[in-house]
């Protein structure tokens, strides 16, 4: 037994020892096997990667002439898009400069901003902000309470009159300021700013001689007047606040080192403060803080002195630091604020208009090359590589074009910010904005440029082998895929639907539908490419056959089997055209329909126009009693606030607006009323409305309109007149004196004449003779019209919306076609082969040209006036209006761009051997 239990356990023990050394074996051999697994897979990426790059490389230099296609249309997309960036960038920064308050510690101001509460359509109660268009005031006892904070050396209240210098009394000694010319009524004069002598230390102004004003007669002028008047301590000048000119003494002369303003004059506080005509507010007020007080310390301070409001709603704010400029311009972040939207739909356009070239260009370049890779799948790639090959081609291409189109941004960028800067409103451009804004650009370029290619290339790399073979000798498909085409549907039917929406809508809300109908149809184009080119192949073969013989033949052959190449080929050109056309037109249209309206209104022969703060307040009577004349109505403009709704959603929004005479109005000007009696527009309470304005509000004769004044005062307005030549003469009309006290400066800006029997000229200026600076001329409808024909931000937004980006989509004009001719060249060699003369072979390549010309042109037109014919109708009444100087070079910008991408690369470089002049 002891045998057998020897034997058992032998044998026991064998077998487990066999077990453990075969367990052992197994997973030692499991564990080889996963590493080699592991190791097979990571030879098997690395074999794909350098496969790919290996297809990469040859590729792009095979095919070097279309990349370099892709490369330009690239790098212009990476600058347009940087560019834009850096200005938007540098528009959200934007501050008002820091001169008037340059030596204040703190400016304690009135909210120049309102607000708008109201509760969408299905939504929680919304708030919009906008700012007012006129200086809001200050409570005068404000003062003492900033003069009272501690840490605060001095407060001082600072109020602004326009003056006019006219030089030594007795004198006479003009300027040459430029208001003054040979059918003036008075002198030139020296325009200047009124300011008190304790508002000097604000800016700062120091005496360099003299004294400081003691008595309301004497007066401190700074540097630059006293050489421009040639006047110097003791001396006497003119000056004219509102009112008759009276002599001055000439205490003490101040210098600063400030640059930039208007000249100073300054004056006793007392005397400053009855000129002002206020006396119980004031525009700012400058803090000078304690010695050793920090800038955090004196805001605190003040913020716990001061009162939350002021004059009503307004609330007081504390300045400091760059928002002091605020105080000195109180509308220039309106103005920014106005722009912004502006150039933000540029921006959102632009970005569009880039990445739909980038796409147009990479999926022509990849399609071109279907061939080839349908037979590099047919022998045995594996659609994993051709993806990545592809992918590879493009991101190098893609990322050297992001590089240097990123460096090219910034000198453009800079150019557009030079356009749109203004002294109110300097554009800065931080160390790092250029940076950020190029970055962005290049990255976002970059970035978009290989799913493109990818998906352009899908069509072929996911074919089998066997079917890849077949694929690669097929012919061209030309229909686009199913989902391409419902897309292209589905925008066309959308931008007709918007463009139908324009119409029964007005003003701003019109402008919005209408551009999003023209953003839609130009994608759309893009999408139903093939099936427009087939259309335009079935209008214009026949002509093409019969004008052009043989070759003409060939280009209608060429087009009809090429449906897909030839819509490529004219999408960047509707592009183009639509684009220019609804900027240039929906401009001309609303400029030409204000320009008709206001010539039609104006009655008056002659206008009286001074210095830009106005004419003084005794002009307007002097005029009125001058023999011969029949009515003369001085012209006051502000801007009023108007809160309501728009598609439920709360906005606010400011319209400049025209203050007049009752008495006078019908005699210098006619709104063409259509409903009231404007003889009734008198008083504070009253307004005439424009006709689509007013069925805008649902009012009528009787009826309540609310608005906000220039300055934030909510007033309630009786309508008591509707006219119809608001685009010319805006949107409402109130009494002059319902304006007057919510103005900085209640000055007429132009006075209106109509003479008796048209001859009054001569006893104008002599009526005017006491006041220097005016002028006397015959009237023109831009001096009524409510807004400037031409603006310097109206012009710079057309160099920066039309030829900014009306140049790069002629770039991507060029680009795309020579991309498709490039890629023709085993076509012309065809051609050649089978008999095809050169000069026929030429003569259908231009022939081909003038059909993608043509139908570019009639398509991006037709693409154009469907929003523009919603627009005009509903804004102006009238059909849209383009200069046909303006749509002649339009036409010839394109053909030239066409015929330099379609023409050149045939007769130069590798198309020599085929369409040149020698073999």
């Amino acid at each position: 037994m002891s045998g057998n239990g020897t034997r058992d356990r032998n044998g026991a023990g064998a077998r487990n020892g066999a077990g453990d050394r075969n367990g052992a074996g197994a997973r030692g051999r499991s564990r080889s096997g996963g590493e080699g697994a592991a190791r097979t897979r990571t030879d098997v990426r690395a074999g794909v990667r350098r496969a790919s790059a290996f297809l990469a490389r040859r590729s792009l230099k095979a095919h070097r002439r279309a990349w370099g296609a892709v490369f330009t249309a690239t790098t212009a997309a990476a600058a347009l898009i940087g560019a834009f960036a850096l200005v938007v960038g540098s528009l959200l920064l934007a501050q008002p400069p820091v001169e008037r308050y340059a030596g204040a510690d703190a400016v304690v101001a009135a909210d120049q901003r309102v607000t708008y509460t109201a509760k969408p359509w299905g939504s929680e109660p919304k708030t919009t902000t906008a700012y007012l268009p006129e200086r809001v005031r200050l409570d005068r006892s404000v003062v003492a309470r900033a003069a009272s904070a501690r840490g605060v050396a001095e407060a001082v209240a600072d109020d602004s009159v326009p003056v006019t210098v006219a030089g030594r009394a007795g004198g006479g000694a003009g300027t040459s300021s430029g208001t003054g010319t040979s059918s003036g009524a008075g002198a030139g004069g020296v325009f200047a700013v009124g300011r008190s002598w304790a508002a000097a230390a604000l800016t700062p102004y120091r005496l360099t001689d003299g004294h400081a004003p003691r008595t309301a007669g004497e007066v401190v002028i700074d540097g630059a007047l006293a050489a421009a008047t040639g006047s110097g301590t003791g001396a006497h000048v003119t000056l004219q606040f509102d009112g008759a000119p009276r002599p001055y003494t000439v205490s003490g002369i101040a210098g600063t080192d400030r640059r930039g303003g208007s000249p100073a004059v300054f004056l006793t506080e007392h005397h400053l403060a009855a000129l002002a005509g206020h006396p119980g507010t004031v525009d700012a007020i400058g803090v000078l803080a304690e010695d050793g007080v920090s800038t955090d310390a004196l805001r605190a301070s003040l913020d716990k002195a001061l009162p939350d409001r002021a004059r009503g709603d307004r609330e007081v704010r504390v300045l400091t630091g760059a928002e002091r400029g605020q105080a000195g311009y109180p509308d220039a972040l309106g103005a920014r604020n106005e722009l912004l939207p502006l150039l933000a739909s540029i921006t959102g356009t632009v970005f569009m208009v880039a990445l739909l070239v980038i796409a147009t260009t990479i999926s022509q370049a990849v399609h071109q090359r279907s061939g080839e890779l349908a037979l590099l799948r047919a022998v045995g790639a594996t659609p994993r590589q051709l993806r990545s090959a592809v992918g590879r081609e493009v991101s190098r291409v893609a990322g050297a074009a992001a590089v240097l189109g990123a460096v090219g941004a910034v000198p453009l960028g800079l150019l557009m910010r030079s356009l749109l800067t203004t002294d109110p409103l300097p554009l800065p451009v931080p160390v790092w904005l250029p940076l950020a804004a190029t970055v962005a650009a290049g990255a976002l370029v970059a970035l978009a440029a290989r799913p493109v290619a990818v998906l352009a290339a899908r069509a072929v790399t996911g074919l089998r082998p066997a079917a890849a073979l077949g694929a690669a000798g097929a012919p061209e498909p030309g229909e686009p895929g199913r989902a391409r085409t419902v897309a292209g549907a589905v925008l066309a039917l959308a931008g007709v639907s918007a463009a139908g929406a324009a119409t029964a809508q007005g003003g701003q809300a019109a402008a919005v539908a209408a551009s999003g109908a023209a953003t839609s149809l130009i994608i759309a184009v893009a999408l139903l490419g093939p099936w427009i080119a087939r259309g335009a192949t079935r209008v214009l073969g026949t002509p093409l056959r019969r004008a052009g013989g043989v070759s003409g033949f060939l280009a209608d052959r060429s087009a009809a089997a090429h449906h897909r190449r030839l819509g490529a080929a004219i999408t960047p050109i509707v592009l183009v055209v639509a684009f220019v056309c609804v900027q240039l037109t929906a401009g001309s249209t609303l400029e030409r329909a204000a320009d008709r309206q206001a010539a039609a209104a104006l009655r008056a022969d002659l206008v009286v126009t001074g210095q830009a703060a106005g004419l003084p307040a005794g002009a307007a009577r002097a005029v009125r009693e001058a023999p011969g004349v029949r009515a003369a109505m001085g012209v006051l403009r502000s801007g009023v606030v108007l809160a309501h709704r728009e598609m439920g959603e709360p906005k606010l929004d400011r319209f400049p607006v025209l203050g007049v005479t009752a008495d006078q109005l019908a005699g210098t000007l006619d709104p063409h009323i259509t409903a009231g009696d404007p003889a009734d527009l008198t008083g504070r309470a009253t307004v005439a409305v424009g006709e689509d304005r007013a069925s805008d509000l649902d009012v009528g004769i009787g009826d309540s309109v609310e608005l906000r004044l220039g300055d934030g005062t909510e007033v309630r307005l009786r309508v008591v007149a509707l006219y119809e030549r608001a685009l010319g003469l805006g949107e409402f009309m109130l009494p002059r004196e319902a304006l007057a006290g919510h103005v900085p400066v209640p000055r007429d800006q132009r006075i209106l004449v109509r003479s008796a029997d048209g001859g009054a000229a001569a006893a104008v200026r002599r009526a005017l003779a006491p006041y220097p600076g005016v002028r006397v001329r015959p009237a023109t409808a831009d001096d009524v019209r409510i807004a400037p024909p031409s603006s310097d931000q109206d012009n710079a937004m057309i160099v920066i919306g039309v030829g900014v980006i009306g140049g790069f989509a002629l770039l991507a004009v060029v680009s795309t076609l020579s991309l498709i001719t490039v890629g023709r060249r085993p076509e012309f060699r065809l051609l050649r082969m089978v008999g095809a003369g050169r000069r026929q072979v030429r003569r259908m390549l231009v022939l081909e040209t003038g059909m993608v010309v043509v139908a570019g042109l009639a398509i991006g037109t037709l693409v154009a006036v469907v929003p523009l014919l919603a627009f005009a109708v509903s804004v102006t009444g009238s059909l849209p209006y383009l200069p046909p100087v303006r749509y002649g070079a339009l036409a010839l910008a394109v053909t030239v761009a066409a015929g330099a991408g379609a023409l050149w690369p045939g007769w130069s470089g590798g198309g020599r051997s085929v369409l040149g002049r020698r073999t």
